[in-house]
């Protein structure tokens, strides 16, 4: 709370209590959101990954449309966000190898036309297509670790264009 009494937080009212922001006078702009994260698994896991070898299935494609499923299930996932017409989620995956084990790295580009951001979409799609592949393989991989999970940029809104 600030010294007036108001909170500074938009999903809060002046008693601090949790409330849907109205984005009515908000004006229509086409907005932009990409994330990331990475799960880390042992090399072995990913060479299943890659060769097709995971008895579930195609691990990287139900990656990727669980990702898109979870962007279009934000609002239902997270209280206080408003349903979006998304018109785009773009999922991209890199898988590699490092000193650590092998990792594969998911990233998001959502895209809106409406009067509220597309970065609460954009994170959920990378959570959900990571915990997909974590649930595709754990029964080879237990010690699997989702890390990084986040906003790399957004654009368009009234608080204009951000860059991490």
């Amino acid at each position: 709370m600030t010294a007036k009494g108001k909170s500074q937080l938009s999903h809060t009212d002046a008693e601090g209590n949790a409330r849907m922001v109205d984005v009515g006078d908000k004006a229509v702009t086409d907005r932009r959101a990409v994330a990331e994260g990475v799960i880390r698994m042992q090399v072995s896991t990913l060479r299943l990954i890659i060769d097709g070898e995971v008895k579930k299935g195609d691990v990287l494609a139900v990656a990727r449309l669980a990702a898109i499923q979870g962007a279009k299930q934000t609002s239902n996932l997270i209280p206080l966000c408003h349903p979006l017409p998304l018109d785009n989620v773009a999922v991209e995956l890199e898988e590699g190898e490092d000193d650590d084990g092998g990792w594969i790295r998911m990233s998001v580009t959502t895209r809106v036309t409406a009067r509220t951001g597309v970065e609460m979409e954009a994170l959920s799609a990378v959570s959900v297509g990571l915990l997909t592949i974590y649930d595709m393989c754990k029964a080879v991989d237990r010690g699997m670790e989702i890390c990084g999970v986040r906003l790399l940029e957004k654009s368009g809104g009234r608080s204009g264009d951000w860059t991490r």
